[in-house]
């Protein structure tokens, strides 16, 4: 019994002895794998977004400055032009229906002085349409209806100034980013040329540049388009406004003259 009891106590101390030295072992790795979680959650956490105008901007550096400053230009002067023939045409527009309530009450009260001065105190191309008809009234129908048809010529030139010029930045602003893309692959097969070796590294630059010069300019044609098309329905608005004016005032001065 006593030898059984030594045996015991021996084996007892000797496990106390390796739970005492392998319970620094223990903590340690788990000190060790906390941090490695740490540190790989770290690694993993996503890096912060850039916004849509950030990374526009980023875009737009990486593209070059030679292509996309000029294509930039481009844009700078079609908007110019765009936001300058909107407002044109807003103070253009008249309320032609009114105006020719208000000429025809004028004939009728005042004469043609009276309605004259309605015309020179009312803004627009109608106004100054109606206002060379009822100049030339004196001399016949037929004067004051040259005289309106050509008038109105001069209004609709007008009404298109520059707009020749929107159309052609919205040509050219893409056909610039085709050319800057030609030009990228042509220096990226260069630089295969002159490494000899097919190294994906060497081209992805040349072609990310030659891509993005592209997809700029098409960003620019589309803005711009988006402005032409409006200028146009707006020119074409005030277009059948004056030949409805004109009809309209035809129909008084024939009225007038009887």
């Amino acid at each position: 019994m006593a030898i059984a009891a030594v045996v015991v106590l021996s084996t007892f101390t000797a496990n106390a002895r390796n739970t005492q030295n392998t319970l620094p072992t223990q903590i340690q790795q788990i000190v060790a794998n906390v941090e490695a979680g740490s540190s790989f959650q770290d690694e993993a956490e996503p890096q912060e977004e850039l916004s849509f105008t950030q990374d526009l901007k980023r875009r737009f550096i990486e593209g070059g400055p030679g292509f996309m400053g000029i294509v930039l230009l481009c844009l700078i002067l079609g908007l110019a032009i765009a936001i300058e023939r909107i407002i044109y045409l807003n103070l253009a527009t008249t309320n032609t229906k009114k105006l020719a309530q208000n000429v025809e009450d004028a004939l009728n009260s005042g004469g043609v002085e009276a309605a004259k001065e309605v015309c020179r105190n009312t803004k627009g191309p109608v106004a100054s349409i109606y206002y060379q008809g009822l100049d030339r009234v004196d001399e016949g129908i037929d004067a004051a209806e040259k005289a309106v048809v050509s008038y109105g010529g001069v209004q609709m030139g007008q009404l298109e100034k520059n707009v020749s010029w929107l159309s052609l930045f919205i040509a050219l602003a893409p056909m610039l980013g085709f050319m800057g893309t030609v030009i990228g692959m042509i220096q990226a097969f260069d630089r295969i040329e002159a490494a000899g070796d097919m190294n994906p590294a060497l081209v992805a630059g040349g072609i990310k540049v030659a891509l993005l010069t592209t997809v700029f300019g098409l960003i620019v044609a589309i803005i711009l388009q988006i402005f032409y098309n409006y200028i146009i329905s707006k020119i074409d608005s005030i277009v059948n406004d004056m030949e409805d004016a004109s009809i309209t005032l035809m129909d008084l001065l024939v009225r007038y003259k009887r």
